[in-house]
């Protein structure tokens, strides 16, 4: 049986969103005429971390404290079918009563959250281009449903890679709407039960630049989005050995700046574990040259010769660094030119390494 017409009609939909958050919106309720389920959340990642990061839609469920216990699970406790898993996988989509030989109380997440909240079985994907992702997705099930099949996995894995193309062309950049305010780092500070004990003025700025979403209320009288708690949280799955990757985000404010999000763990006295520290900065251009590049879907190779072209070396000059032919290095930069829609180096530079204010 094929997936064609169910594809098409949930794809056309995606494809005539205005933004991501529309975006969830409209193929999630495509895709629940084809794929029944009550409950969801779609939600975007930084591609090269794969944290949450916004927006996140979330359907049918708690939007607060069960929330934040949701993606603490993910990322502290062992669990069955993590995202950083997936993204890595032949197939980005599984279902979890399926991976459990129906026994989902298998996994931490199941047995602390999951099972008490009446779920019956979740559905997991990541949204992926390569080992990019772009985002993922959690289908809920809930008591008395059937478990989610081998024809709806393959469903929802047709949809990974064109869901995740359209996700990446929303990350073109753009300059920003007004002044960008605070330039300063905000700094934030978490104990070790993860609560926020104490943040500096430039910190509360861009909170009040955040989109929409879920969020906690804290102690400071401020309410923090799921996605900087996700990467606090990431911090601390480091220091723990639970993951080797990096607890960073970039994310666009309301009014269309770049930010880029970092947390770290620190040490006291003797080595015993301190406080985590997340810094929100505005993105500088290394931080957003990369996800642009693959916004616009250049190839590492591409990629690479658009960054020797930054550093102003000639097309003999990059040919002899890249041990190539200057005729393959005016290709790539053919190619590059086309996919951003530009017409010369000085373009380039300006569309990829100038920074998040550019015209």
């Amino acid at each position: 049986m094929t997936h064609a017409p169910r594809h098409a009609e949930i794809l056309s939909a995606a494809e005539r969103a205005p933004d991501a958050r529309e975006l969830f919106r409209r193929a999630s309720a495509r895709l629940r005429r084809h794929l029944p389920f009550d409950a969801a959340v779609w939600t975007a990642t930084d591609p090269e971390t794969g944290l949450v990061t916004a927006p996140m839609v979330v359907e049918n469920l708690g939007t607060g404290e069960g929330c934040a216990a949701y993606w603490q699970s993910e990322l502290l406790e062992e669990n069955v079918l993590p995202f950083r898993d997936l993204a890595r996988a032949a197939v980005p989509v599984a279902g979890l009563r399926a991976a459990t030989g129906d026994l989902p109380a298998r996994s931490a997440r199941f047995r602390r959250l999951l099972g008490d909240q009446g779920v019956d079985d979740e559905l997991r994907a990541v949204l992926r281009i390569g080992d990019r992702p772009w985002g993922v997705v959690s289908l809920f099930r809930m008591r008395g449903g059937p478990a989610f099949g081998a024809r709806e996995i393959a469903l929802l894995a047709d949809l990974s890679g064109p869901l995740a193309d359209r996700l990446r062309r929303f990350a073109h950049p753009s300059g920003p709407d007004g002044d960008p305010g605070a330039r300063a780092p905000g700094l934030l500070l978490f104990d070790e039960h993860g609560e926020v004990t104490s943040i500096n003025e430039e910190a509360r700025r861009y909170l009040a630049l955040m989109p929409d979403g879920p969020s906690m209320p804290t102690a400071l009288g401020l309410r923090l989005p799921i996605w900087l708690i996700g990467t606090t949280l990431q911090a601390r799955a480091i220091a723990q050995g639970h993951d080797r990757g990096n607890a960073r985000i970039r994310i666009r404010t309301l009014d269309r700046q770049w930010l880029t999000c970092r947390a770290s763990c620190l040490s006291g006295p003797g080595g015993r574990p301190g406080p985590t520290a997340l810094v929100i900065e505005p993105a500088s251009p290394g931080d957003l040259a990369v996800i642009v590049a693959q916004a616009y879907g250049l190839t590492p190779r591409e990629f690479e010769v658009a960054q020797f072209v930054a550093r102003g070396l000639s097309t003999a000059e990059i040919a002899t660094a890249l041990f190539i032919s200057p005729h393959t290095v005016r290709g790539h930069l053919k190619a590059v030119f086309g996919k951003a829609g530009i017409s010369s180096r000085g373009e380039l530079v300006a569309h990829l390494f100038a920074g998040p204010y550019r015209p």
